[in-house]
Protein backbone atom coordinates (compact mmCIF):
# COMPACT_ATOMS: atom_id res chain seq x y z
CA UNK A 1 0.00 0.00 0.00
CA UNK A 2 1.45 3.43 -0.87
CA UNK A 3 1.22 5.82 1.86
CA UNK A 4 0.03 9.54 1.38
CA UNK A 5 3.24 11.54 1.17
CA UNK A 6 4.39 14.09 3.87
CA UNK A 7 3.76 18.02 1.97
CA UNK A 8 7.23 19.30 0.37
CA UNK A 9 6.91 22.27 2.10
CA UNK A 10 6.75 20.65 5.76
CA UNK A 11 9.70 21.19 8.37
CA UNK A 12 12.34 18.58 8.37
CA UNK A 13 14.43 17.16 11.48
CA UNK A 14 17.77 15.01 10.31
CA UNK A 15 18.74 12.17 12.99
CA UNK A 16 22.21 10.85 11.73
CA UNK A 17 25.37 8.68 12.79
CA UNK A 18 22.92 6.26 14.92
CA UNK A 19 22.10 2.35 14.06
CA UNK A 20 18.99 1.38 12.90
CA UNK A 21 16.76 -1.22 13.37
CA UNK A 22 14.03 -0.61 10.49
CA UNK A 23 11.44 -3.70 11.75
CA UNK A 24 10.42 -3.56 8.45
CA UNK A 25 9.27 -7.07 6.45
CA UNK A 26 12.82 -7.66 5.51
CA UNK A 27 14.32 -6.43 8.68
CA UNK A 28 16.46 -3.97 7.21
CA UNK A 29 19.31 -2.67 9.83
CA UNK A 30 21.94 -0.02 9.36
CA UNK A 31 25.07 0.27 11.73
CA UNK A 32 25.27 3.68 10.92
CA UNK A 33 22.61 5.34 9.13
CA UNK A 34 20.22 8.61 8.93
CA UNK A 35 16.51 9.32 9.19
CA UNK A 36 14.69 12.30 7.75
CA UNK A 37 11.54 13.53 9.30
CA UNK A 38 9.66 15.41 7.43
CA UNK A 39 6.44 17.31 9.22
CA UNK A 40 4.84 14.09 10.76
CA UNK A 41 6.20 11.68 8.67
CA UNK A 42 9.44 9.72 7.72
CA UNK A 43 10.48 10.59 4.33
CA UNK A 44 13.52 8.83 4.13
CA UNK A 45 16.15 6.43 5.92
CA UNK A 46 19.04 4.81 4.94
CA UNK A 47 23.12 4.33 5.45
CA UNK A 48 25.18 7.18 5.88
CA UNK A 49 24.72 10.91 6.46
CA UNK A 50 21.33 12.55 5.20
CA UNK A 51 21.12 13.58 1.42
CA UNK A 52 22.65 17.62 1.35
CA UNK A 53 20.44 20.23 0.14
CA UNK A 54 17.56 19.89 2.42
CA UNK A 55 15.16 22.35 2.41
CA UNK A 56 13.38 23.78 5.61
CA UNK A 57 15.95 21.62 7.98
CA UNK A 58 15.02 23.23 11.16
CA UNK A 59 16.93 20.92 13.76
CA UNK A 60 20.03 18.05 13.16
CA UNK A 61 20.80 15.41 15.70
CA UNK A 62 23.60 13.66 15.99
CA UNK A 63 22.92 10.32 17.32
CA UNK A 64 26.28 8.57 17.89
CA UNK A 65 25.62 6.02 19.91
CA UNK A 66 22.10 5.49 19.65
CA UNK A 67 20.12 2.83 18.26
CA UNK A 68 16.88 4.05 16.55
CA UNK A 69 14.03 1.60 16.59
CA UNK A 70 10.17 1.95 15.80
CA UNK A 71 8.54 3.34 18.61
CA UNK A 72 6.62 0.88 20.76
CA UNK A 73 3.23 -0.37 20.95
CA UNK A 74 0.86 -1.15 23.39
CA UNK A 75 -1.68 -3.54 23.05
CA UNK A 76 -3.29 -4.02 26.55
CA UNK A 77 -3.34 -2.02 29.71
CA UNK A 78 -5.56 -0.66 32.62
CA UNK A 79 -4.98 2.53 33.27
CA UNK A 80 -7.17 3.17 36.37
CA UNK A 81 -4.41 0.46 38.13
CA UNK A 82 -1.83 2.83 38.81
CA UNK A 83 -3.64 4.15 42.05
CA UNK A 84 -4.10 0.47 43.05
CA UNK A 85 -0.47 -0.78 43.04
CA UNK A 86 1.21 -2.70 45.46
CA UNK A 87 -2.21 -4.78 46.38
CA UNK A 88 -2.44 -8.59 46.66
CA UNK A 89 0.50 -9.49 45.44
CA UNK A 90 0.28 -13.08 46.44
CA UNK A 91 -2.68 -13.74 45.07
CA UNK A 92 -3.86 -15.61 41.67
CA UNK A 93 -6.11 -13.73 39.33
CA UNK A 94 -9.75 -15.11 40.36
CA UNK A 95 -8.74 -13.88 44.05
CA UNK A 96 -6.39 -11.16 42.62
CA UNK A 97 -9.88 -9.59 41.10
CA UNK A 98 -12.20 -10.17 43.95
CA UNK A 99 -9.91 -8.19 46.36
CA UNK A 100 -9.33 -5.25 44.06
CA UNK A 101 -12.45 -4.63 42.65
CA UNK A 102 -14.90 -3.24 45.44
CA UNK A 103 -11.73 -0.89 45.81
CA UNK A 104 -11.68 -0.17 41.93
CA UNK A 105 -15.34 0.33 42.08
CA UNK A 106 -15.12 3.57 43.87
CA UNK A 107 -12.95 5.09 41.13
CA UNK A 108 -13.99 8.72 40.21
CA UNK A 109 -13.24 11.22 37.65
CA UNK A 110 -10.40 12.57 38.96
CA UNK A 111 -8.94 9.37 39.95
CA UNK A 112 -9.10 8.08 36.28
CA UNK A 113 -7.22 11.16 34.72
CA UNK A 114 -4.20 11.43 37.65
CA UNK A 115 -4.01 7.32 36.48
CA UNK A 116 -3.77 7.39 33.16
CA UNK A 117 -1.29 10.80 33.37
CA UNK A 118 0.75 8.27 35.37
CA UNK A 119 0.33 4.87 33.23
CA UNK A 120 1.14 6.91 30.16
CA UNK A 121 3.93 8.76 31.47
CA UNK A 122 6.03 5.65 32.75
CA UNK A 123 5.23 4.32 29.63
CA UNK A 124 5.98 7.33 27.22
CA UNK A 125 9.87 7.98 29.05
CA UNK A 126 10.04 4.40 28.17
CA UNK A 127 9.72 4.17 24.25
CA UNK A 128 6.13 3.66 24.07
CA UNK A 129 4.14 5.87 21.29
CA UNK A 130 1.13 3.74 20.91
CA UNK A 131 -1.01 3.30 23.84
CA UNK A 132 -3.65 1.99 24.55
CA UNK A 133 -6.63 1.34 27.69
CA UNK A 134 -9.00 -1.13 28.06
CA UNK A 135 -10.92 0.64 30.79
CA UNK A 136 -13.94 -1.25 31.62
CA UNK A 137 -14.98 0.19 35.65
CA UNK A 138 -18.27 2.66 34.99
CA UNK A 139 -19.41 3.36 38.71
CA UNK A 140 -22.54 5.22 38.22
CA UNK A 141 -21.65 8.85 38.87
CA UNK A 142 -18.36 8.78 38.35
CA UNK A 143 -18.05 11.46 35.29
CA UNK A 144 -16.46 11.49 32.38
CA UNK A 145 -14.08 8.32 32.27
CA UNK A 146 -13.67 7.41 28.55
CA UNK A 147 -13.03 11.55 28.19
CA UNK A 148 -10.58 12.36 30.85
CA UNK A 149 -8.41 8.85 29.78
CA UNK A 150 -8.40 10.42 26.25
CA UNK A 151 -7.55 13.91 27.08
CA UNK A 152 -4.71 12.23 29.53
CA UNK A 153 -3.14 10.58 26.38
CA UNK A 154 -3.90 13.86 24.17
CA UNK A 155 -1.84 15.94 27.03
CA UNK A 156 1.06 13.93 27.06
CA UNK A 157 1.22 13.95 22.69
CA UNK A 158 0.76 9.78 22.53
CA UNK A 159 -1.25 7.82 19.55
CA UNK A 160 -3.92 6.10 21.90
CA UNK A 161 -6.78 3.29 21.50
CA UNK A 162 -9.31 3.61 23.94
CA UNK A 163 -11.21 -0.03 24.61
CA UNK A 164 -14.32 1.00 25.51
CA UNK A 165 -14.82 -1.56 27.76
CA UNK A 166 -18.09 -2.81 29.90
CA UNK A 167 -19.38 -5.17 32.53
CA UNK A 168 -22.64 -6.65 33.10
CA UNK A 169 -22.34 -9.37 35.09
CA UNK A 170 -21.92 -8.98 39.03
CA UNK A 171 -21.86 -11.23 41.63
CA UNK A 172 -25.68 -11.92 41.53
CA UNK A 173 -25.31 -12.93 38.63
CA UNK A 174 -22.41 -15.44 38.81
CA UNK A 175 -19.85 -13.21 37.94
CA UNK A 176 -16.76 -11.33 40.03
CA UNK A 177 -17.49 -7.43 40.27
CA UNK A 178 -19.77 -6.56 42.96
CA UNK A 179 -23.20 -5.38 41.73
CA UNK A 180 -23.06 -1.82 41.91
CA UNK A 181 -19.78 -1.71 39.61
CA UNK A 182 -21.60 -3.18 36.54
CA UNK A 183 -23.85 -1.53 33.53
CA UNK A 184 -26.69 -2.83 31.84
CA UNK A 185 -26.56 -4.56 28.72
CA UNK A 186 -28.44 -1.77 26.89
CA UNK A 187 -26.45 1.27 28.88
CA UNK A 188 -23.15 -0.35 28.37
CA UNK A 189 -23.61 -0.48 24.35
CA UNK A 190 -25.20 2.78 24.18
CA UNK A 191 -22.57 4.71 25.87
CA UNK A 192 -19.72 2.72 23.67
CA UNK A 193 -21.27 3.67 20.68
CA UNK A 194 -21.61 7.24 21.75
CA UNK A 195 -17.83 6.87 22.78
CA UNK A 196 -16.75 5.62 19.32
CA UNK A 197 -18.90 8.61 17.96
CA UNK A 198 -17.63 11.23 19.91
CA UNK A 199 -13.70 9.87 19.43
CA UNK A 200 -12.86 7.20 17.12
CA UNK A 201 -10.69 8.86 14.42
CA UNK A 202 -9.84 6.76 10.92
CA UNK A 203 -7.49 8.37 9.58
CA UNK A 204 -4.41 7.53 8.58
CA UNK A 205 -2.43 9.72 10.92
CA UNK A 206 -5.06 9.73 13.68
CA UNK A 207 -4.12 9.96 17.28
CA UNK A 208 -7.25 8.54 19.48
CA UNK A 209 -8.84 5.75 18.12
CA UNK A 210 -11.58 3.42 19.77
CA UNK A 211 -12.74 -0.24 20.16
CA UNK A 212 -15.26 -1.69 21.90
CA UNK A 213 -13.91 -3.81 24.53
CA UNK A 214 -16.39 -5.94 26.90
CA UNK A 215 -14.33 -6.94 29.89
CA UNK A 216 -14.31 -11.13 29.48
CA UNK A 217 -15.96 -14.04 30.19
CA UNK A 218 -16.75 -14.19 34.03
CA UNK A 219 -17.69 -10.25 33.70
CA UNK A 220 -20.19 -10.01 30.67
CA UNK A 221 -23.27 -11.69 29.52
CA UNK A 222 -23.23 -14.00 26.29
CA UNK A 223 -25.45 -11.66 24.77
CA UNK A 224 -22.74 -8.67 25.49
CA UNK A 225 -20.35 -9.74 23.62
CA UNK A 226 -22.75 -11.13 20.45
CA UNK A 227 -24.03 -7.43 20.45
CA UNK A 228 -20.97 -5.93 21.00
CA UNK A 229 -19.75 -7.47 17.78
CA UNK A 230 -22.40 -6.09 16.48
CA UNK A 231 -22.54 -3.16 17.20
CA UNK A 232 -18.10 -2.88 16.51
CA UNK A 233 -18.65 -4.03 13.22
CA UNK A 234 -21.91 -1.78 12.37
CA UNK A 235 -19.47 0.99 13.49
CA UNK A 236 -16.42 -0.17 11.62
CA UNK A 237 -13.95 -0.38 14.65
CA UNK A 238 -12.11 -3.04 16.48
CA UNK A 239 -12.82 -5.14 18.69
CA UNK A 240 -10.69 -6.33 22.03
CA UNK A 241 -11.15 -8.54 25.40
CA UNK A 242 -9.50 -11.17 28.10
CA UNK A 243 -9.13 -14.45 26.45
CA UNK A 244 -7.89 -18.04 27.97
CA UNK A 245 -6.04 -16.20 30.88
CA UNK A 246 -6.08 -18.91 33.23
CA UNK A 247 -6.50 -22.66 33.85
CA UNK A 248 -10.02 -21.33 35.95
CA UNK A 249 -10.94 -19.50 32.93
CA UNK A 250 -11.01 -21.84 30.85
CA UNK A 251 -12.87 -24.40 34.03
CA UNK A 252 -15.06 -21.82 33.92
CA UNK A 253 -16.49 -21.92 30.55
CA UNK A 254 -16.77 -24.65 30.22
CA UNK A 255 -18.77 -25.76 33.04
CA UNK A 256 -21.21 -22.61 32.50
CA UNK A 257 -21.08 -22.65 28.43
CA UNK A 258 -19.55 -26.29 27.79
CA UNK A 259 -17.10 -25.29 25.59
CA UNK A 260 -13.59 -23.72 26.03
CA UNK A 261 -13.04 -19.89 25.74
CA UNK A 262 -12.43 -20.16 22.12
CA UNK A 263 -14.93 -21.94 21.06
CA UNK A 264 -17.22 -19.64 23.50
CA UNK A 265 -15.70 -16.26 21.56
CA UNK A 266 -16.02 -18.31 18.49
CA UNK A 267 -19.75 -18.48 19.09
CA UNK A 268 -20.13 -15.24 19.44
CA UNK A 269 -18.92 -14.05 16.65
CA UNK A 270 -15.42 -12.75 18.53
CA UNK A 271 -12.67 -14.56 16.42
CA UNK A 272 -11.62 -12.12 12.97
CA UNK A 273 -9.32 -10.05 11.81
CA UNK A 274 -10.63 -7.05 13.54
CA UNK A 275 -9.88 -8.84 16.99
CA UNK A 276 -7.48 -8.73 19.56
CA UNK A 277 -7.44 -10.45 22.78
CA UNK A 278 -5.79 -10.19 26.09
CA UNK A 279 -3.18 -12.95 27.62
CA UNK A 280 -4.01 -16.14 25.66
CA UNK A 281 -1.98 -18.32 28.46
CA UNK A 282 -4.03 -21.55 27.96
CA UNK A 283 -4.67 -22.03 23.99
CA UNK A 284 -4.11 -25.61 22.57
CA UNK A 285 -3.31 -26.46 19.26
CA UNK A 286 -6.98 -26.48 18.06
CA UNK A 287 -6.90 -22.88 19.47
CA UNK A 288 -4.32 -21.28 18.05
CA UNK A 289 -5.43 -23.15 14.47
CA UNK A 290 -8.30 -20.94 15.11
CA UNK A 291 -6.77 -17.60 15.96
CA UNK A 292 -4.01 -18.47 13.09
CA UNK A 293 -7.34 -18.95 10.57
CA UNK A 294 -9.22 -16.14 11.34
CA UNK A 295 -6.03 -13.41 12.09
CA UNK A 296 -7.05 -12.61 15.14
CA UNK A 297 -4.44 -11.03 17.29
CA UNK A 298 -2.87 -11.41 20.75
CA UNK A 299 -1.71 -9.35 23.20
CA UNK A 300 1.23 -11.40 25.22
CA UNK A 301 1.64 -9.52 28.63
CA UNK A 302 4.84 -11.18 29.85
CA UNK A 303 5.12 -9.90 33.25
CA UNK A 304 1.98 -10.01 34.30
CA UNK A 305 1.12 -13.47 33.35
CA UNK A 306 4.17 -13.95 35.97
CA UNK A 307 3.13 -11.75 38.45
CA UNK A 308 -0.44 -13.36 38.81
CA UNK A 309 1.29 -16.71 38.42
CA UNK A 310 -1.46 -17.51 34.82
CA UNK A 311 1.46 -19.29 32.92
CA UNK A 312 3.55 -19.04 30.16
CA UNK A 313 2.03 -18.63 26.58
CA UNK A 314 2.50 -20.79 23.69
CA UNK A 315 4.01 -17.29 21.66
CA UNK A 316 6.55 -19.53 19.49
CA UNK A 317 3.54 -21.41 18.31
CA UNK A 318 1.70 -18.69 17.57
CA UNK A 319 4.09 -16.89 15.45
CA UNK A 320 5.09 -19.95 13.62
CA UNK A 321 1.01 -20.37 12.77
CA UNK A 322 0.91 -16.95 11.58
CA UNK A 323 -0.88 -15.69 14.46
CA UNK A 324 -0.72 -11.60 14.90
CA UNK A 325 0.95 -11.15 18.50
CA UNK A 326 2.13 -7.71 20.44
CA UNK A 327 2.75 -6.67 23.75
CA UNK A 328 1.38 -5.55 26.84
CA UNK A 329 1.95 -3.90 30.05
CA UNK A 330 -1.36 -4.79 31.15
CA UNK A 331 -2.74 -2.84 34.53
CA UNK A 332 -0.04 -2.21 36.80
CA UNK A 333 -1.17 -3.73 39.73
CA UNK A 334 -0.42 -6.85 37.91
CA UNK A 335 2.31 -5.61 36.72
CA UNK A 336 3.94 -2.77 39.13
CA UNK A 337 6.99 -1.57 36.66
CA UNK A 338 4.02 -0.15 34.42
CA UNK A 339 6.55 0.04 31.47
CA UNK A 340 6.89 -1.96 27.92
CA UNK A 341 10.33 -1.34 26.89
CA UNK A 342 11.21 -4.15 29.95
CA UNK A 343 8.71 -6.45 28.45
CA UNK A 344 10.82 -7.00 25.47
CA UNK A 345 13.62 -8.84 27.50
CA UNK A 346 10.69 -10.73 29.89
CA UNK A 347 9.08 -11.56 27.10
CA UNK A 348 11.95 -13.31 25.55
CA UNK A 349 13.27 -14.95 28.48
CA UNK A 350 9.62 -16.24 30.46
CA UNK A 351 9.39 -17.93 26.32
CA UNK A 352 12.62 -19.57 27.01
CA UNK A 353 11.45 -21.20 29.86
CA UNK A 354 8.56 -22.81 27.75
CA UNK A 355 8.15 -26.21 25.54
CA UNK A 356 10.91 -24.37 23.12
CA UNK A 357 13.34 -23.39 25.38
CA UNK A 358 16.82 -21.20 23.60
CA UNK A 359 14.96 -21.17 19.88
CA UNK A 360 11.39 -19.61 21.88
CA UNK A 361 12.86 -16.01 20.89
CA UNK A 362 15.67 -14.03 19.57
CA UNK A 363 15.95 -10.44 19.94
CA UNK A 364 14.80 -9.01 17.06
CA UNK A 365 11.92 -11.42 17.16
CA UNK A 366 11.37 -9.62 20.67
CA UNK A 367 11.45 -6.29 19.39
CA UNK A 368 9.38 -6.47 16.39
CA UNK A 369 6.37 -7.72 18.78
CA UNK A 370 6.74 -4.24 20.67
CA UNK A 371 7.08 -2.32 17.80
CA UNK A 372 5.47 -4.19 14.54
CA UNK A 373 3.45 -6.98 16.32
CA UNK A 374 1.42 -4.34 18.51
CA UNK A 375 1.12 -1.82 15.21
CA UNK A 376 -0.37 -4.88 13.45
CA UNK A 377 -3.03 -6.55 16.73
CA UNK A 378 -3.91 -2.83 16.62
CA UNK A 379 -4.94 -2.24 12.64
CA UNK A 380 -1.85 0.34 12.32
CA UNK A 381 0.70 -1.99 10.69
CA UNK A 382 0.43 0.50 7.38
CA UNK A 383 0.85 3.62 9.37
CA UNK A 384 3.38 2.67 12.41
CA UNK A 385 5.46 -0.18 13.93
CA UNK A 386 8.22 -0.16 11.27
CA UNK A 387 10.75 2.61 10.10
CA UNK A 388 9.80 3.17 6.33
CA UNK A 389 9.61 5.96 3.89
CA UNK A 390 6.00 7.16 3.96
CA UNK A 391 4.94 6.11 7.60
CA UNK A 392 4.32 8.42 10.91
CA UNK A 393 7.13 9.88 12.24
CA UNK A 394 6.73 7.08 15.42
CA UNK A 395 10.65 6.35 16.67
CA UNK A 396 12.85 6.00 19.37
CA UNK A 397 16.40 6.92 20.05
CA UNK A 398 17.84 4.57 22.96
CA UNK A 399 21.16 4.94 24.29
CA UNK A 400 23.49 1.99 24.15
CA UNK A 401 26.93 3.59 24.82
CA UNK A 402 26.46 3.97 28.77
CA UNK A 403 27.85 1.67 31.39
CA UNK A 404 24.63 -0.69 31.22
CA UNK A 405 25.34 -1.43 26.80
CA UNK A 406 28.64 0.07 25.64
CA UNK A 407 30.82 -3.99 25.65
CA UNK A 408 27.38 -5.29 23.86
CA UNK A 409 28.40 -5.46 19.87
CA UNK A 410 25.18 -5.72 18.54
CA UNK A 411 22.31 -2.68 19.36
CA UNK A 412 19.54 -5.11 18.71
CA UNK A 413 20.65 -7.86 21.20
CA UNK A 414 22.31 -4.44 23.43
CA UNK A 415 18.35 -3.47 23.78
CA UNK A 416 16.74 -6.57 24.49
CA UNK A 417 19.04 -8.43 26.55
CA UNK A 418 20.59 -5.16 28.88
CA UNK A 419 19.42 -3.37 31.41
CA UNK A 420 16.56 -1.03 30.63
CA UNK A 421 18.04 1.78 28.13
CA UNK A 422 17.52 4.96 28.28
CA UNK A 423 15.82 6.86 26.01
CA UNK A 424 17.22 9.93 24.23
CA UNK A 425 14.34 11.37 22.12
CA UNK A 426 10.87 9.80 21.01
CA UNK A 427 8.79 10.94 18.78
CA UNK A 428 5.30 10.78 17.86
CA UNK A 429 3.47 12.27 15.39
CA UNK A 430 6.77 13.92 14.25
CA UNK A 431 7.03 15.73 17.64
CA UNK A 432 9.27 15.09 20.39
CA UNK A 433 7.75 14.11 23.52
CA UNK A 434 10.48 12.76 25.66
CA UNK A 435 14.49 14.08 25.85
CA UNK A 436 17.20 12.47 28.22
CA UNK A 437 14.47 9.80 29.41
CA UNK A 438 12.43 12.83 30.52
CA UNK A 439 8.77 13.87 29.22
CA UNK A 440 8.55 17.28 27.41
CA UNK A 441 4.88 17.69 27.19
CA UNK A 442 3.88 17.05 31.02
CA UNK A 443 5.74 17.82 34.84
CA UNK A 444 6.39 14.41 35.82
CA UNK A 445 6.85 15.51 39.42
CA UNK A 446 3.59 17.31 39.27
CA UNK A 447 1.94 13.48 38.31
CA UNK A 448 4.25 11.44 40.83
CA UNK A 449 2.22 14.00 43.90
CA UNK A 450 -1.18 13.81 42.36
CA UNK A 451 -1.35 10.24 41.31
CA UNK A 452 0.31 9.55 45.13
CA UNK A 453 -2.71 11.87 46.38
CA UNK A 454 -5.54 10.32 44.28
CA UNK A 455 -4.22 6.79 45.42
CA UNK A 456 -4.17 7.67 49.03
CA UNK A 457 -7.55 9.55 48.49
CA UNK A 458 -9.00 6.27 46.81
CA UNK A 459 -7.69 4.27 49.56
CA UNK A 460 -9.66 5.67 52.02
CA UNK A 461 -12.79 6.06 50.12
CA UNK A 462 -12.43 2.23 50.18
CA UNK A 463 -12.10 1.52 53.63
CA UNK A 464 -15.06 3.74 54.60
CA UNK A 465 -17.04 1.62 52.09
Amino acid sequence: MAHPAAPGACERTVIENCAIATVDADDTEYADGHLVIAGNRIESLGAGRAPEGLENVVRRIDATGRLATPGLVNTHHHFYQWITRGLATDHNLFDWLVALYPTWSRIDEQMAHAAAQGSLAMMARGGVTTAMDHHYVYPKGAGDLSGTIIRAAAGMGVRFTLARGSMDRSEKDGGLPPDFAVETLEGALAATEETVGKHHDASFDAMTQVAVAPCSPFSISTELLRQGAELARRLGVRLHTHGSETVEEEQWCKELFGMGPTDYFESTGWLGEDVWMAHCVHMNDADIAAFARTKTGVAHCPSSNARLAAGIARVPDMLAAGVPVGLGVDGTASNESGELHTELRNALLINRLGAHREAALNARQALRLGTHGGAQVLGRAEQIGSLEAGKLADLVLWKIDGIGHSTIADPVTALVFGAAAPVTASFVNGRQIVEDSRLTTVDEDAIARSTRDEARRLARIAAES
